[in-house]
């Protein structure tokens, strides 16, 4: 009993650390830049464990020099509704497990918000605790930040290659570029090799890449190539 009492005292312990130290650092995280994240870590020690060169590159700027071309893009191409949800597209998500129940090749369902959350706070995977707590690490960063900082954080840590994170090493190591200076067909071709940047090539692109760069330019002249958001703002606060 008494080695039963000495667990529950810690497992409480650590529950209410869990629960302060996510949101404190959720609130924080809408204005400090994010130094690092779980999965450059991996990497990092992937790398170690093959016998590669450590390469870790990345250059953190803020949403005004991130060039408007790539904001559009990348909504267009992996969250359509993000200006809509509070950080699900249930729609997206039901069609992701129809597909992949029938054993079609595994579809994802994550907005861009979910994306955020993983990168920022967990490790890749598809279990079920994983997922939970990207859906509890989503809600916490719909609360606290606005659609700008989401956007904001998320082309700053998502990956883009080898070694290569954020929007801005990503422009300058492609392109020779600065992310604020990209074009219309740069910030699409960066946008697509999202959903696997160590298979998808930016240059000497294979012909499914091509494709979507078609389809995402496509998208972005129908959107009006802007995207507003100015009424998600938080009143008061600088990004």
């Amino acid at each position: 009993m008494k080695f039963l009492r000495i667990v529950k005292n810690y497992l409480v312990k650590f529950i209410i650390f869990f629960f302060v130290g996510s949101i404190v650092s959720t609130i924080l995280f809408r204005w400090l830049p994010v130094p690092f994240t779980p999965l450059m870590l991996i990497r990092c020690v992937e790398q170690k464990v093959n016998g590669k060169e450590i390469k870790l590159y990345k250059d953190w700027v803020s949403l005004e020099e991130l060039s408007p071309h790539l904001q559009l893009a990348v909504v267009v191409t992996e969250d359509q509704e993000f200006l809509e949800h509070y950080g699900f597209n249930m729609k997206a998500m039901e069609k992701a497990f129809n597909s992949n129940k029938k054993g079609r090749k595994i579809r994802g369902g994550s907005t861009i918000t979910q994306q955020t959350a993983k990168n920022l706070y967990l490790w890749h995977g598809r279990n079920y605790i994983r997922k939970g707590l990207e859906a509890y690490f989503s809600l916490l960063i719909e609360t606290f930040w606005s659609k700008e900082r989401i956007l904001e954080v998320y082309l700053n840590i998502i990956e883009f290659g080898d070694g290569i994170y954020g929007a801005q090493e990503a422009s300058k190591y492609y392109f020779g570029v600065n992310a604020k200076d990209l074009s219309k067909k740069q910030a699409a071709q960066l946008a697509v090799i999202l959903p696997n940047p160590r298979k998808y090539k930016v240059n000497n692109a294979g012909r499914y890449v091509q494709k979507q760069v078609d389809w995402t330019l496509n998208q972005m002249r129908m959107w009006g190539n802007k995207l507003d958001l100015e009424e998600y703002k938080t009143p008061g606060v600088d990004y």
